[in-house]
């Protein structure tokens, strides 16, 4: 859903604030205020700072996003307590996780809202940033308000509004292994009432990993987007935004090699088919607000569309033995409607529904070329759901100060799938399996807190169910694993939020405790030739967050997050001699740490103006990759660093990453009776230019 939120950008010497409707200016110079998040944003269905809400969050704004580099979600994730996303594979190996909550395939766990338009497959969440606003993350089931599959929590990004940010800019870049990086935005106002912002980028990348087989980079890169940005405000009561984003990718990709349990590290990449991934994505959005006396309507409706193409060389070997290739082609189409209270009054409600229906044709051909044969398979499957939530929030209840929240929501989905599979070679095609199969899912998801604000303390006490929905496997080998059934969580969490008076102190700590049933976790298929989702028993996920935004002089910033989870299973039997009980989750980071600071040095000379010093340390392990345990990353730090030399409209970063040459693996699985693995990215430096008028 699209809220125009109100937008503070503060200093040490004044505070600016701008709604984004267009129609307040003010500036206050005798304010001293310093905020350490550059962007404060008001959920645009929780009608509140987050800072404000009984829900653990981080928010990440546009200095921050700058300053430390963070180009995508894999690089805000580093950022973020007990949010892991590795980098390995091709994006379309993008799974995300939120205290142990996530999904390997399949649908995610975890929901993704950019501009409203929400993110349906995981093979869409990793795209490059570009005029990102902030970046907004709620941990924990969000199921009451956010809709379906946000059981680990939401990730809520928002773009710049032509409304508060009028620039043209020119950033062009080059680092080792990416010769080239542009990206060129226009916006502006036309009058009082429409804004327009444009865009586009290239991004190109030489590779980072050698196939010694072929003497050539496994990961080339190359990607292209453009934006299209529209605001208008056809009364003083109505407002409407359109965004259109299109992006195009094509990249090698597995820069996988043999796992020597001796170095504990991947072997040389050393196989002989090019692996690749080719990506279109087309996402749009119209949202609209209407305001009322004391009350606001909002819609969203959405449209997504992605196609890409897979090609993998399935043993990873110089023999030519498997090799797969996977078409995707996915639309979505998704509304949303609601009605919330917007006034001051100790009683606030909101009530919404939500509807959406997604068409995804899936077909994947596994080639056995020593025998002479493939096997494609050919699925199609829809599905379509209906939601209705409501929330009140009732203040200064029992007592002042004291803030109650209930919310309840019911979701009902079905999904039907066309599945068609045959065997082909030389001598013909025949069928081999053939199935049309139906699915109804419904679930009730109910959410209590309490919130209690001893002047700048708020302390908060939560408890919510969490949902994902079950669905059909795109690769299986019996009939008993075609389907999986849905997955539950009922998660507790105790927090407190601090601020000193002139926000140079700000403090958030939360304890947090799931309790999962029917979790879908990942297994490789019997053959070993592919993947798909099972049931668990139970599994239990606790942990802590804490969070620290220091500011001790108006040029220094400091920060720190820090997550623990221990997520084990506590019932999942494989089978009649394999028991994973107390057994970690794999891919899930015992520890995440990040610490942030950036020094500014205002010069103000002839020849430049200020240099801006960053340095980023992010920290994640151990991290376990199997279900039985049996290999891990140990916990591993790598540094990160900026120098930004700026004159005027012009600014100039030196860049660096991996500044340590730290050693990691980036993933680690099993298939074929092999042990395969993904190195880390070496060290890289870069510099770029920025001309912003």
């Amino acid at each position: 859903m699209f809220f125009p939120p109100k937008l503070c950008l503060t200093t040490s010497v004044a505070l600016f604030c701008i709604n984004m409707n267009g129609s307040e200016w003010k500036k206050d110079s005798t304010s001293q205020v310093v905020e350490l998040q550059e962007v404060v944003i008001q959920s645009f269905k929780l009608g509140a700072n987050y800072r404000q809400i009984p829900v653990s969050s981080t928010l990440l704004g546009k200095e921050t996003i700058g300053k430390y580099q963070l180009r995508s979600l894999k690089d805000a994730a580093q950022a973020v307590p007990n949010l892991y996303m590795p980098d390995y594979g091709s994006r379309l190996t993008s799974p995300v996780y939120i205290r142990g909550i996530g999904s390997k395939i399949n649908s995610p766990s975890v929901g993704l809202y950019v501009d409203g338009v929400p993110y349906f497959e995981k093979s869409t969440f990793d795209f490059e940033f570009n005029e990102v606003a902030s970046i907004e993350v709620l941990r924990g089931p969000q199921g009451t308000l956010f809709g379906r599959n946000t059981m680990g929590g939401i990730i809520n990004i928002q773009t710049l509004s032509p409304f508060n940010h009028q620039a043209t800019r020119i950033q062009i870049g080059t680092a080792s292994y990416s010769p080239l990086r542009v990206s060129v935005s226009h916006s502006k106002m036309a009058g009082q009432k429409f804004g327009y912002a444009v865009g586009g980028s290239y991004r190109k990348e030489n590779g980072f990993f050698t196939n010694t087989f072929t003497g050539k980079k496994a990961d080339p890169l190359n990607a292209t987007d453009f934006r299209v940005k529209l605001l208008w405000l056809p009364s003083s009561k109505w407002e409407v935004r359109l965004n259109s984003v299109y992006e195009y990718s094509y990249q090698g990709g597995y820069p996988y090699g043999e796992w020597n349990e001796t170095e504990k590290k991947a072997n040389a990449i050393n196989y002989n088919a090019f692996s690749s991934y080719k990506r279109n994505m087309w996402n749009n959005g119209v949202g609209s607000v209407y305001k009322g006396k004391g009350w606001r309507f909002m819609s969203q409706t959405s449209l997504q569309h992605f196609s890409d193409l897979q090609h993998i060389d399935q043993d990873f070997s110089v023999a030519d033995t498997y090799f797969v290739t996977q078409k995707q082609k996915q639309t979505v189409v998704s509304e949303e409607i609601n009605v919330r209270s917007d006034n001051n009054k100790s009683y606030k409600w909101i009530f919404g529904i939500f509807g959406f229906y997604q068409h995804l044709n899936n077909q994947m051909e596994m080639e056995y070329r020593e025998k002479g044969f493939s096997t494609p398979k050919f699925n199609n499957m829809n599905t379509s759901g209906i939601a209705g939530y409501h929330q009140s929030e009732f203040h200064n209840f029992i007592f002042k100060q004291l803030t109650l929240t209930a919310g309840i929501r019911y979701d009902f989905e079905k999904s039907a799938t066309d599945y068609r599979a045959y065997q082909k070679n030389a001598t013909g095609t025949k069928e081999t399996a053939k199935f049309d199969s139906k699915l109804r899912f419904s679930q009730l998801l109910p959410k209590v807190s309490l919130l209690y604000t001893i002047r700048q303390t708020n302390l908060y006490a939560s408890v919510s169910k969490g949902y994902k929905t079950g669905g059909f496997n795109t690769s299986f080998e019996s009939e008993k694993d075609r389907s999986f059934k849905p997955e539950y969580s009922w998660q507790y969490e105790a927090g407190v939020k601090y601020s000193t008076p002139d926000h140079r102190l700000q403090v958030q700590y939360a304890l947090f405790f799931i309790d999962w049933r029917q979790q879908q976790v990942y297994q490789a298929l019997p053959s070993g030739k592919g993947a798909m989702l099972k049931n668990a028993g139970r599994s239990e996920s606790k942990g802590m967050e804490l969070s620290v935004a220091a500011n001790p002089i108006n040029q220094l910033h400091v920060n720190m997050s820090y997550g623990y989870t221990n997520a084990r299973f506590k019932e999942y039997r494989r089978n009649e001699k394999t028991d994973y009980a107390e057994k970690y989750l794999p891919l899930v980071p015992s520890h995440t740490l990040s610490v942030t600071s950036d020094y500014t040095w205002v010069l103000r000379t002839s020849l430049i103006d200020r240099i801006i010093f960053a340095m980023n340390y992010h920290a994640t392990g151990k991290i376990y990759w199997n279900d039985e345990n049996s290999a891990n990353q140990p916990f591993y730090g790598v540094l990160d660093g900026k120098i930004s030399f700026q004159k005027g409209i012009i600014s100039i970063d030196l860049w660096g990453r991996n500044l340590l040459n730290t050693h990691y693996t980036a993933f680690y699985f099993e298939a074929l009776k092999k042990k395969l693995a993904q190195q880390g990215k070496p060290i890289t430096f870069g510099i770029s230019a920025l001309l912003q008028f």
